[in-house]
């Protein structure tokens, strides 16, 4: 777990390691999020970076019998 410091202009430096595990660059927008007590930021990805993420998922679910 990394930790970082909030500067006096509300800033924070996302660590390395995270950066290019998340593979996030200059100028890149995120989403930020105050989830409970704490805060969540998400990339913000365009559709077309968004195609196939789903590729492989298992799409069979058990159904009712009055179900189609």
């Amino acid at each position: 777990m990394e930790t970082v410091t909030l500067s006096p202009k509300f800033q924070v430096v996302i660590p390395r390691s995270i950066r290019e595990a998340l593979e996030l660059t200059p100028g890149e927008k995120l989403r930020v999020i105050r989830y409970s007590d704490r805060v969540e930021f998400i990339p913000v990805k365009t559709a077309a970076e968004m195609r196939g993420f789903l590729r492989g998922i298992d799409t069979t679910i058990e159904r009712e019998d009055d179900r189609l």
